[in-house]
């Protein structure tokens, strides 16, 4: 019954893609692909965060996603830390050995903390969270942690944020400067943790201090450990990404890939994934691509078809 659903899942992806003039084939080593070396395809994964979205609650459950993610066909899932019901260390095993009788691996755990604050209470608790849970990706045996600045907090709400394009003005009384003295000493102080759980941590350009990739380089240029590196979101910066992408690519440990069939919940990219590969490909990135869907189409079917075409741009391409 499973391989019937799989194969049903996979050919109606299919299918869905051929509709919008996206054809699948074989891959085959391109001249390209042999001229650089280049051996096997990227792994693709994809975090729980496309099934729930913040919003589909009949799709939070972790152990029901990883399901899913199996029956679509994807190599790796990327855990979201908020979706999560307990961190009781059964249920971490539980979810760790689910995913690898399903044949996958966990590719990512994706965190929140905010350090841009002026109070050291607020920094400490945030930095005691971040090493909580670089253990709690240890004891699921995942290689690497999705980690952000945080933002000021001084927009009303994630959607005021977004409807500002990620822009927002400092708490008063303090600048960007302040704010990159907190986040540069607060990941300093998460370093012998991660080395300790071999964890490494993967700064997002992620609003915040993230929002630029000078932003995102000049913290982790700063703090000059091979255990802090960079998670490369697709979708994140909204104009002219490309040349930013590229910029990010030297030191990427871990790529979200953004889709939005049916239209972005916040905002649409008409995002160049051929492009996109070339520059990974430049940059001899052989790592996870980790699906982030963002549309407003039912992830049951959504998800497919971004499935297809990241094989499409990321495997096909080789």
């Amino acid at each position: 019954m499973k391989s019937d659903r799989r194969r049903f899942l996979s050919h109606a992806a299919a299918a869905a893609l051929a509709g919008h003039g996206i054809a699948l084939g074989k891959a085959t080593p391109s001249s390209a692909a042999s001229a650089t070396g280049w051996a096997r395809p990227n792994p693709i994964g994809i975090s729980t965060y496309s099934f729930w979205q913040f919003r589909n609650a009949d799709l939070r459950d972790i152990e029901q996603c990883i399901d899913l993610a199996a029956e679509m066909g994807f190599d790796a899932v990327e855990l979201l830390h908020r979706q999560m019901k307990s961190e009781e260390h059964g249920y971490l095993q539980r979810i760790k050995q689910r995913t690898f009788l399903h044949g996958m691996s966990l590719c990512g755990f994706s965190v929140h903390q905010g350090f841009l604050s002026p109070d050291e209470v607020v920094r400490k608790r945030n930095i005691d969270h971040t090493i909580h849970c670089l253990e709690l990706a240890h004891e699921m045996g995942i290689p690497t942690m999705r980690v952000n600045t945080g933002t000021w907090g001084t927009s009303k709400n994630f959607d005021e944020l977004m409807k500002n394009r990620g822009i927002e003005p400092p708490l008063k009384g303090y600048t960007d400067e302040d704010g990159f003295g907190w986040v540069i000493d607060s990941f300093t102080k998460c370093l012998k943790a991660a080395e300790k759980y071999g964890v490494t941590m993967g700064l997002e350009n992620h609003w915040g201090l993230g929002r630029t990739p000078e932003g995102v380089l000049r913290i982790v240029k700063a703090i000059d450990s091979p255990w802090l590196q960079i998670t490369m979101d697709t979708g994140n910066f909204l104009e002219d990404p490309y040349d930013k992408l590229e910029m990010l690519a030297p030191k990427t440990a871990l790529v979200q890939s953004k889709t939005y069939f049916g239209g972005g919940l916040w905002y649409s990219l008409d995002l160049d994934y051929d492009r996109i590969v070339k520059i990974l490909r430049k940059h001899r990135y052989h790592g996870y691509i980790s699906l982030e869907f963002e549309g407003k189409e039912d992830p049951r079917t959504g998800v497919p078809k971004s499935l297809a075409l990241l094989r499409k741009a990321f495997v096909s391409s080789n």
